[in-house]
């Protein structure tokens, strides 16, 4: 199971947001480049990155920053979040070095789109699902939808989407821990590989996710928690390979 870190940009800063709301952001550095640079030097293989402001406005605002990233690291993959609304906007990210785009928003409004992208980027694509108590958000969150996370999900298993990020929104920066049971859920119902977001703030949460790993858990994605201390990308890693030697 893969440790992320995650890096939500936001007027070009790197920050963290509570529950997705963007007036409740901090600040965590001025230079998101050098924070990837720090996960890195900790041992992490995958960065998550999310263009906050992408992900209102619709298209990439923060898509320099994302590249500036890739081009330091040419060799590590990553993936991108927030704003990925069109094939021209993933062609550029996957040609400037991105290794997977998260199609979230645009999947829940038009899932055909979800199809098209995995025919024509094979591999890149990955759908994120944001959910609150069960039901699936978009527009950054701002609107909640009448589709449940695993009925969506299931939509997916035969587009050939590599992933699936699961956010569960009220636990996303509240540092309360991961919703497992939630994520196991989604991962059984259709057979894809699931990351889970939001809530993952110490070794018990990584535990507790490594423990069902064999049941479709890719990675963990976290924020919060390495930014203010109560997580170590570097042990949380190498606890993980260890379990799957």
């Amino acid at each position: 199971m893969l440790v992320i870190p995650a890096i939500d940009l936001k007027d070009g800063k790197c920050v963290r947001l509570r529950q997705g709301r963007m007036d409740d952001s901090t600040v965590f550095s001025d230079d998101p480049v050098e924070m990837a640079a720090r996960w890195v030097s900790a041992g992490a293989r995958r960065l998550h990155l999310v263009d906050l402001n992408g992900a209102f406005a619709g298209e990439p605002v923060n898509g320099e920053i994302v590249n500036a990233i890739s081009r330091r690291f040419p060799d590590l993959p990553i993936q991108i979040g927030g704003g990925i609304r069109s094939e021209e906007t993933i062609k550029a990210y996957l040609d400037a070095g991105v290794e997977y785009v998260i199609i979230g928003t645009k999947a829940v409004k038009e899932p055909a789109f979800v199809a098209e992208m995995c025919a024509k980027f094979p591999g890149h694509i990955i759908v994120g699902i944001d959910a609150k108590e069960g039901w699936v958000a978009t527009d950054g969150w701002a609107e909640v939808s009448s589709v449940k996370a695993a009925d969506l999900a299931c939509q997916f298993a035969s587009d050939g989407v590599s992933s699936i990020v699961y956010t569960d929104i009220a636990r996303d920066g509240m540092m309360q821990g991961v919703n497992v049971e939630a994520t196991v859920a989604l991962a059984q119902a259709c057979g894809i590989p699931v990351i889970a977001s939001g809530g993952v703030t110490n070794m018990d949460d990584i535990r507790a996710l490594a423990a069902v790993a064999g049941k479709g858990i890719a990675g963990a994605i976290t924020g919060r928690a390495i930014y203010e201390g109560t997580l170590d990308v570097a042990q949380a890693q190498a606890y993980c390979d260890q379990l799957s030697e």
